[in-house]
C-alpha cells in the first residue's frame, strides 16, 4: 500500500514529468484505517467528479443511478445514463464531462485490499478491458442493495467490518465478470493497452499462463522495455517468454509491446500538450521521424493527425485490431 494512501487534505503531488495528469491517492483517516471507501459521489468529496483528466493509485467501481454527461477512461467516451456500472483501474486517465445531476454510489480500494481474493485482481483487470456496462433493472437493483451494503459498513464500522468488505466487494467483483458488455465501450487494459490483456483462459497458480499475466502487468507499464529486458525481469529466457505468451495471447511479446506502446503515445497526445518529439521519447524513441513512422503503421494516422482529431471526448483506434 506504499504510496497509494494519504491522510485526508493531502495536496496531490506534482506528476513526475511535466504534461503528466496528476495521480490522486486513495484518502484514509489515519493509520490503520481500512484501504476500502465507499459512498455516494458528495461523500467522497469534490474530486469523485472532477472534469479534469487524472489517474489513480486505486481502483474505482461506479454505480450511476441517475445524470448524464460523458465519463471518459483513457481514449473512450462513454455516455452517462442511470442504470450504469463502470470500472476505472489503478494508472487509467479518466474524467467526468458535460455532466448534469450525475449521482450513484461510488467503491474505491487499493489491489492490498484484495488479499483475501488475489484471483479478483486478475478478473478486475478482465472487466477493465471493457470497463463500462449497460445494467437491465434487475441486475441495477441487486447491485445498488449491494453498493448500499458496502457503503453502510464504510460508515457504521462495526466490529469485523473489514472482513465483510472484503466479502461484499469479492461477490461484486464476481457478479461484474459474468455481466456482458452492453455498453459500448472500447477495450483498454490496466494503464494502456487494451489488446495485451486478452489472456486465452484464466490462469491457475503454478501454470503457464501466470507468466503471461506477469508480462501483461510489465507491458502495460509506461517503460519502453525490450522483450529480453521483460524477460530478465520475470525471471525467464526470451525463448521461453515467447512461447508462454504466444500460448496464453495468440501473440508474440515484441506484437503486445508494440501495442502498449502505441496506445501509450495515443494517451499522451490526447491528454497532454507535449510536443510529438517529448510523446516520442516518453515511449522510448529517440528520433520523433521513426516515431512517427512507427505510430502510422500502428494505427492508420500521424501522430499530429490522431491529435487533431482526437480529442478526450472521441474513442481512440482500437489497438487490438492490429494483426498478429
Amino acid at each position: 500500500m506504499r504510496n497509494t494512501t494519504v491522510v485526508p487534505g493531502t495536496p496531490c503531488p506534482a506528476p513526475p514529468r511535466p504534461g503528466e495528469p496528476p495521480l490522486h491517492r486513495l484518502e484514509l483517516a489515519g493509520p490503520g484505517t481500512v484501504p476500502f471507501a465507499a459512498g455516494p459521489f458528495d461523500a467522497l468529496g469534490p474530486l469523485s467528479r472532477s472534469d479534469r483528466p487524472h489517474r489513480h493509485t486505486f481502483y474505482e467501481i461506479v454505480h450511476i443511478v441517475a445524470g448524464s454527461g460523458t465519463h471518459v477512461v483513457d481514449l473512450a467516451g462513454h455516455p452517462v445514463r442511470p442504470r450504469q456500472l463502470a470500472v476505472v483501474l489503478p494508472g487509467q486517465v479518466h474524467c467526468w464531462q458535460d455532466q448534469r445531476g450525475l449521482d450513484g454510489t461510488l467503491a474505491l480500494f487499493t489491489e492490498d485490499f484484495l488479499v483475501d481474493h488475489p484471483g479478483d485482481r486478475a478478473l478486475l483487470r478482465r472487466i477493465g478491458s471493457t470497463g463500462w456496462f449497460d445494467l437491465s433493472e434487475a441486475e441495477h437493483e441487486r447491485t445498488g442493495r449491494l453498493m448500499a451494503d458496502l457503503a453502510a459498513e464504510c460508515r457504521q464500522r462495526e466490529p469485523g467490518h473489514e472482513s465483510v468488505l472484503r466479502a461484499l466487494l469479492h461477490v461484486l467483483v464476481v457478479r461484474m465478470a459474468r455481466l456482458p458488455a452492453r455498453g459500448g465501450g472500447r477495450p483498454g487494459g490496466p494503464g494502456g493497452p487494451g489488446a495485451p490483456d486478452r489472456l486465452r483462459g484464466p490462469a491457475a497458480p503454478g501454470t503457464v499462463p501466470t507468466v503471461a499475466e506477469a508480462f501483461v502487468r510489465l507491458a502495460a507499464r509506461p517503460v519502453a522495455w525490450s522483450v529480453r529486458e521483460c524477460a530478465e525481469r520475470l525471471g525467464v529466457t526470451p525463448g521461453h517468454l515467447t512461447r508462454t505468451v504466444r500460448a496464453a495471447t495468440g501473440r508474440s511479446p515484441g506484437r503486445l509491446l508494440n501495442e502498449a506502446r502505441a496506445y501509450q503515445a495515443q494517451r499522451l497526445l490526447a491528454h497532454t500538450e507535449l510536443p510529438v518529439r517529448q510523446v516520442a521519447a516518453r515511449v522510448g524513441f529517440a528520433d520523433p521521424a521513426y516515431f512517427c513512422r512507427f505510430f502510422r503503421r500502428e494505427t492508420g494516422t500521424s501522430p499530429g493527425e490522431f491529435r487533431k482529431h482526437h480529442s478526450s471526448r472521441v474513442a481512440s483506434i482500437d489497438p487490438g485490431r492490429a494483426s498478429a
